[in-house]
């Protein structure tokens, strides 16, 4: 079997120690904040794939619904507002475009706030927040006041309901995690086939504020949604234990790889002059072996991709320890829990002579490497070379004494840990370092870019043409239909190891991009329900397989910080897309030429990532040579 994730090339298991490669693992800390073990028996959360699981996917799935369906619905007032504020269109599609990106740009500080007071509180402020806004909004003098309460106010709310749908299904489930996912996402789809047609009606029987007032009373019903968000309690897992009298576990630096061996060296360089971990350890062996300190799991991190500029080291609950000491072989059968039949390696804790006093129970869902992945677990290897709770662990980097004592002490403060280190994970823009990131960083803001467009002016464009009202509105909601059918089958594909999920998605944006360029070819009714089922497949692939994408680029320990910057790209993008195309339509007189920018943005964009696999590659391999060039030197 090959070696688990990170093992330098040339290294075996056993001579390999697995630690933190995460962005998350190179944030600054004091020395008291290492990681406390309150115990003997570690603590890991474990996905129970179902129960209450399936609880928390309908909450999901109908916040995704009502999320996406206003939002995608949008476009439905823009004529009532623009007529009643006397502005163009193009003016009102920045209020829609403000909402777009900031319920993208709001996603990494709510993941923070969630990672410190859980999924069901985010959601819950969120709902009132999104709520509230659409309530000011009935009483807009004007666009600009529209742009403050229902862009911005409206678009945090709703940033704060998406965090929480998008990452608590995947908390809950590891065997089903893409069937459940999959379930949860296409409320996305149902909510934009629902809402185009619902608030059409509103705005026609009741005025668009008084529609607007009644949607608001629609998010506000997430709050019920939200306390469906039980947060999962950490499962106690009885580790390998060692003899009380052991204080230390050494391995033979010798057997190191020496590209190891150098990152180890720089390690202990930074730490000697940070004083900031473990200042007294003073040669490999000290690095490699757990200090006197019973409450700390020791480890250091030994980056895959990339060199890093070494501080400090968190500390993961997957930490092996290799010893020669015939006193730690000494181990009950029963308690080999985290090693699987391929041997991988396990935790070996210092034995804690004492309780601890702080409470052992913080559950933080930001310290999972993989909780913004969607797709299938069967696509990792991490997941595929071990059991389950090995997997777990693996993934799970253990909360900081700081964290714990904040969370016994209930204390409030303006910047805790758990949110500091989150942000500090999610915003690391070392990863612009990375030139395979800012392709797809960049592609992906082309994308968004076009995006909104057609959900924004594809129902006025078709009044235009005399199109009968009930067909225009209705083909919003057949790009929901299509949406919905087009994750569902991305879930399929994406099950299937061997498929190319970039290829995929650029194929897909391709078709949707030149769909939507000749999409005013011919404006019968059957010529734009087909566009309108071609583009909705298309961005179906985008939205399902991005974390994919990531991943088999960068990597699993890569996907938080990665997903955190991209949702700012794409933030950013949403909001200047819409109203660049209407100012286009205003430019020209013609809903045409804003069809054919986004058409063009979303070509540019899979075009521009065709090469990406290539530019990886060449990545990879200019990176190991600089690792081999130093080994040489060594």
């Amino acid at each position: 079997m090959s070696p688990p994730n990170g093992v330098p090339p040339g290294s075996t298991e056993t001579e390999y120690l697995q630690a933190p490669t995460s962005p998350q693992d190179e944030a600054k800390c004091e020395p008291e904040e290492v990681l406390a073990a309150p115990e003997n028996d570690a603590e890991v959360v474990v996905p129970p794939d179902g129960g209450w699981g399936w609880v928390v996917v309908f909450a999901s799935f109908m916040c995704n619904m009502i999320v996406d369906g206003i939002i995608f619905s949008f476009g439905t007032f823009l004529r009532p507002i623009a007529d009643t504020f006397h502005v163009t269109e193009a003016h009102v599609a920045l209020v829609g475009s403000l909402m777009s990106g900031f319920y993208l740009i709001a996603g990494p500080f709510a993941s923070a706030v969630a990672n410190r007071y859980g999924f069901r509180l985010v959601a819950i402020v969120g709902s009132v927040l999104g709520a509230a806004a659409f309530a000011l909004s009935y009483f807009a003098t004007g666009v600009q006041y529209l742009c403050v309460t229902f862009g911005v106010l409206g678009g945090i709310g709703f940033g704060f309901i998406y965090v929480p749908s998008v990452i608590t299904v995947g908390f809950y489930f590891e065997k089903w995690r893409a069937l459940a996912t999959g379930i949860a996402v296409c409320g996305s789809g149902i909510g934009t086939f629902l809402f185009a047609p619902i608030s059409s009606s509103l705005i026609h029987s009741l005025g668009w504020r008084t529609a607007l007032l009644c949607q608001g009373a629609i998010v506000i019903t997430c709050v019920i949604f939200g306390i469906l968000y039980r947060p999962l309690k950490p499962t106690k897992v009885h580790d390998i234990k060692i003899d009380e009298e052991e204080t230390e576990l050494k391995m033979d630096p010798n057997k190191l790889p020496p590209v190891t061996r150098m990152k180890m060296e720089k390690a202990l360089e930074a730490m000697k002059s940070s004083q900031s971990c473990h200042g007294s350890q003073n040669s490999i062996n000290r690095v490699l072996g757990a200090n006197n300190n019973s409450n700390v799991y020791h480890t250091i991190s030994i980056p895959q991709q990339r060199v890093l500029d070494i501080s400090c080291y968190e500390k993961r609950l997957s930490v092996p320890f290799i010893t020669n000491d015939d006193k730690a072989k000494d181990i009950d059968a029963k308690e080999y829990l985290l090693q699987d039949e391929s041997a991988n390696p396990v935790i070996v804790p210092k034995t804690v002579r004492r309780r601890s006093a702080v409470d052992p129970e913080v559950n933080r869902p930001m310290y999972r490497d993989d909780i913004f992945f969607s797709a299938s677990l069967t696509r990792l290897p991490q997941y595929t070379s071990r059991t389950s709770i090995a997997y777990n662990l693996s993934v799970t980097r253990l909360p900081t004494k700081n964290d714990i004592e904040e969370e016994k002490n209930r204390s409030i403060k303006l910047w805790p840990e758990a949110i500091k280190r989150t942000l500090t994970t999610m915003l690391d823009f070392s990863l612009f370092k990375s030139p395979s990131f800012l392709l797809l960083a960049v592609g992906g803001f082309f994308t968004m870019m076009g995006f909104y467009v057609p959900f924004m002016y594809l129902t006025d464009r078709a009044k235009m043409y005399n199109i009968d009202e009930n067909s225009a509105v209705f083909l919003i909601s057949a790009i929901g239909i299509a949406n919905t059918v087009g994750r569902v089958l991305c879930g399929i594909l994406s099950s299937f190891p061997g498929v190319n999920a970039l290829f995929v998605t650029n194929a897909a944006l391709t078709i949707g991009g030149i769909a939507t360029i000749f999409s005013g070819f011919s404006m019968t009714p059957e010529f734009q329900f087909t566009y309108t089922a071609i583009f909705g497949l298309a961005i179906s692939c985008f939205a399902s397989l991005r974390s994919i994408i990531v991943v088999d680029l960068l990597g699993l320990e890569n996907l938080t910080n990665a997903f955190g910057l991209l949702l700012l790209f794409q933030g950013v993008a949403a909001v200047f897309g819409a109203p660049l195309a209407g100012a286009f339509k205003v430019a020209t007189g013609s809903y045409d030429a804003s069809f054919y920018l986004s058409g063009s943005l979303l070509l540019a964009s899979a075009i521009m990532c065709y090469p990406l696999n290539y530019i990886n590659r060449w990545e990879l391999r200019r990176k190991n040579k600089t690792d081999n060039k130093l080994s040489v030197v060594i």
